[in-house]
């Protein structure tokens, strides 16, 4: 009776973890999918914007990751379908000196192991990847901007380059020899299991949230000094800062492997592909929620829509973000009141934005988001013109007459109807 009970249970072991691994693969290729169509997504609204041939670095560095995601996919169904979810840690010195070389598992677990240390280096490379992607979109968005609003940007990508070449470093120089990240026997500490390695846990962990915190940090000051609307700028600081949640992931994921190597490391598995999926997602919700504001028009509350050729009254010599505006908006053709040329004024500390999170999938600069007076310039004289409008208005103009040599007054000019 005993050796029946013992196989029963031993049954549904395995028929639970049969059904937990199908799961995790449903989860984990749902989600995978889900970030290859984003990605997608992201691609289409940016060539509906620009154009193949105006694609930037960025747009191509996500594509570059979403190769490091199918790969990285791949070894997390691996772990499961060829070594059962097996490496190198979780055992005893009796279980590891029992294990016999000939014995199936023995195989699993050490190709468990070096599946473990390939996902390693592979997550690195996706998450350098997609804020290296983010960071060239920082750059973007602040061309033409004034010098020390680059250099954030700069020490941005010295940050993240440097953690990432720690964290490899970790992963190919904490366990020496190298083999030692697949000995099964003795037992080779826990600096050689990659699964549970503290060096590499913390390494990583330290990584993240270092760069995760600075990389929401860069573009969210700006936007709260803008003179969008408060519903607005919470909605465009939720797209700018959804890199919050890959922070939470990579925290969980550390904590369930420290407080509980046995068992934590399956957990932090799962949190691991969630964080990539999170990730992949995040990278690129900036440039498709224009695409999605468009689709989802009239769900979203007014409040959230762009105000339409909308600009702000300034003071006489007052420059702001982009002068005579520009980007794709038809409102802001990039000529003055009269027909002239843009304007080309840097940015001053009073910045202000407008129709940002509609504009981020074009080539668009941050000096171009704004709400600024148009400066027109003529041979003699600078006049900065300044009119705030809601959706239509007249503009109508008149020059007084001028008395010439003979005492006599020019007509006044016909009257020009410009509509808004």
């Amino acid at each position: 009776m005993s050796t029946n009970s013992a196989s029963a249970e031993e049954a549904a072991a395995a028929a639970a973890a049969e059904a937990a691994f199908h799961k995790s693969t449903v989860t984990s290729w749902t989600l995978y999918s889900i970030g290859v169509l984003v990605t997608v997504l992201r691609t289409y609204a940016r060539v509906v914007a620009v154009g193949f041939k105006n694609l930037r670095a960025d747009d191509y560095l996500v594509w570059v990751a979403i190769i490091f995601y199918s790969v990285q996919s791949t070894l997390a169904y691996e772990v499961g379908n060829l070594a059962f979810g097996l490496a190198n840690n979780g055992m005893t010195d009796a279980e590891r000196a029992a294990l016999s070389p000939s014995d199936p598992e023995y195989e699993f677990r050490i190709i468990g192991s070096k599946i473990q240390v390939a996902g390693w280096t592979i997550y690195s490379t996706l998450m350098c990847c997609l804020k290296l992607s983010m960071l060239i979109f920082y750059i973007r968005l602040t061309e033409g901007l004034g010098h020390r609003y680059r250099i954030p940007i700069y020490v941005g990508f010295a940050l993240v380059i440097g953690t990432y070449i720690a964290t490899v470093a970790t992963v190919f120089g904490a366990c020496r020899p190298f083999d030692k990240y697949w000995q099964i026997s003795p037992d080779p500490g826990n600096v050689c299991q990659a699964a549970i390695s503290k060096p590499i846990i913390w390494s990583s962990f330290a990584a993240n949230v270092s760069t995760d915190i600075y990389l929401i940090l860069i573009p969210i000051p700006l936007l709260w000094e803008s003179g969008l609307r408060l519903l607005k700028k919470i909605a465009l600081t939720f797209v700018l800062g959804a890199g919050i949640f890959v922070l939470v992931c990579a925290i969980l994921k550390s904590v369930f492997v420290l407080v509980d190597p046995v068992h934590g490391a399956q957990l932090a598995g799962e949190w691991g592909t969630r964080e990539a999926f999170v990730a992949v997602v995040t990278t690129n919700l900036p440039m498709i929620f224009p695409l999605l504001r468009i689709w989802l028009g009239p769900l979203i509350p007014s409040v959230l829509r762009s105000s339409q050729k909308a600009y702000i009254k300034t003071p006489t010599g007052f420059r702001t973000i982009g002068g005579g505006g520009g980007g794709g908006n038809p409102s802001y053709s990039g000529r003055n009141r009269r027909g002239g040329p843009p304007s080309a004024n840097p940015i001053t500390a009073n910045m202000t934005f407008t129709e940002s999170e509609e504009r981020m999938m074009n080539d668009v600069k941050m000096q171009d988001m704004k709400t600024g007076g148009a400066t027109t310039t003529t041979n003699s004289e600078h006049t900065s013109i300044g009119i705030v409008v809601s959706h239509e208005v007249d503009i109508r103009t008149e020059d007084i007459g001028s008395s010439n040599h003979d005492g006599a007054e020019h007509q006044p000019r016909q009257r020009e109807r410009e509509p808004w």
